[in-house]
């Protein structure tokens, strides 16, 4: 009787404790968005005016997190999801309170200062933060501490893009791969509290796509789209961990700082796609009145702003930037999709549909860069606020992940490196 009113008791903590952790990650998530796209909107405009801007504001971004982390973070640098592999794997590995406000404010810093990547991992790794705390200060048995980490991804991903389905699968798919019964309750639940929230703030979809038909002698582009999804995936993890290993080599900061703003800005004036998450140049696309017009986007400038964001995207990171692939996959996939549906129309007389490649790339790079396929799927659903692609989507998805995990078993969350000589990295 005892065991049983103690159960009782624990699942009733839990239920408490998961309620609060979706709440407080749909607070975080949303207002981290709200802010970012607001003074990333403000500042993209000015660099617009003032050219100089697209080398200055990369370099008040790196330089400002640099202060902030010697002085502020004890001069301790965030390493993304891999922190909450490293916290999951081992228990006295916490994830310390500090993470949420080093996430929440570097990653909007890096963002709207023209860093080429996006605030989602900054979102999910302090979510997580909140599932750890939470389980602390709330002394809920040591069991559910991964349940309750996994809850916080779980909700912030739903609080970022409005997709609960996508958010209890990437918890599942690619943090846990475990389902209990106080997984599935402690997830659900939080994930729920933060789709509420979305629904009560009447969040609309990132992108608004009128998206109406696709036709089925197009499969075969979408399996040739998954393919090149999978090589530009393979292409932006390797750009990262070599970037990154590259700038480890220099001990000296401000030189790390003085290189990326240079080479950031460089692109940033070229190719004004580029700046921050990418968004805005996507949302510019979507947001045509005139499907058609699509037609005519420069060839040139699609292939360019797709092979150059895995190169930016890296470089902001390896000089000190927050973030992760979430928005450069989404990035590179829309831009791969519009070039492979422009030159099937120009070249081939396909007459595919350009919109529809660029919500199907969207999904099939970041499939193939998290081997994550169906929370790509109900992510890219999700934001597009329609499943019309549901099929299309799910093809291309799997193709991509599967030959992505052919040519590389990881990711960049889950590469561990050899290190072969103990003063590198």
């Amino acid at each position: 009787m005892k065991r049983t009113s103690r159960t009782f008791n624990e699942l009733l903590k839990l239920t408490v404790i998961s309620i609060f952790i979706g709440l407080s990650c749909a607070l975080l998530g949303d207002s981290l968005k709200r802010i970012t796209e607001h003074f990333e909107h403000f500042l993209l405009g000015s660099a617009a005016q003032h050219s100089f801007l697209y080398f200055l504001l990369p370099l008040i971004g790196l330089s400002s997190i640099f202060i902030l982390r010697q002085y502020l973070f004890k001069k301790k640098e965030n390493k993304g999801i891999k922190e909450i592999f490293n916290s999951l794997k081992n228990k006295q590995d916490e994830l310390p309170i500090y993470k949420i406000p080093s996430h929440y404010i570097n990653g909007f810093l890096t963002v709207i200062f023209g860093g080429s990547t996006g605030i989602e991992v900054s979102t999910v790794v302090a979510a997580a933060t909140i599932g750890s705390i939470a389980h602390k200060k709330g002394h809920v048995h040591l069991a559910f501490r991964k349940e309750l980490i996994c809850a916080g991804v779980a909700a912030g991903v739903t609080a970022l893009f409005g997709s609960p389905i996508a958010g209890i699968l990437f918890a599942l798919e690619v943090i846990s791969n475990k389902i209990t019964r106080a997984s599935i309750i402690s997830i659900l639940l939080a994930v729920l509290t933060a789709w509420a929230f979305n629904m009560m703030t009447h969040e609309a979809p990132l992108f608004q796509i009128e998206l109406t038909t696709w036709h089925y002698y197009a499969i075969p582009y979408f399996i040739i789209l998954g393919i090149l999804a999978a090589f530009n995936a393979v292409y932006l993890t390797k750009c990262v961990l070599f970037f990154k290993n590259a700038f480890l080599q220099l001990n000296n900061y401000p030189v790390k700082i003085l290189i990326g703003s240079f080479v950031i800005g460089l692109a940033l004036i070229c190719f004004p796609q580029l700046y921050g998450d990418g968004y805005h140049a996507m949302k510019d696309i979507f947001g045509q009145s005139e499907p058609q017009l699509l037609l005519t986007y420069p060839l040139l400038i699609a292939a360019a702003v797709f092979l150059l964001k895995p190169l930016i995207t890296s470089i902001t990171l390896a000089s000190g930037g927050d973030g992760g692939v979430f928005a450069p996959s989404l990035f590179i996939g829309a831009f791969l999709g519009l070039f492979l549906a422009l030159v099937l129309n120009k070249y081939f007389n396909a007459h595919v549909i350009p919109i529809n490649f660029m919500v199907v790339g969207m999904a099939a790079v970041l499939s193939a860069s998290l081997h994550a396929p169906y929370t790509a799927l109900f992510l890219v659903c999700g934001l597009t606020a329609g499943y019309i692609l549901l099929i299309p989507i799910l093809i291309a998805s799997l193709v991509s992940k599967y030959i992505a995990k052919k040519i590389l078993p990881y990711t960049v969350y889950t590469y561990v490196p050899v290190i072969s000589n103990p003063t590198i990295g």
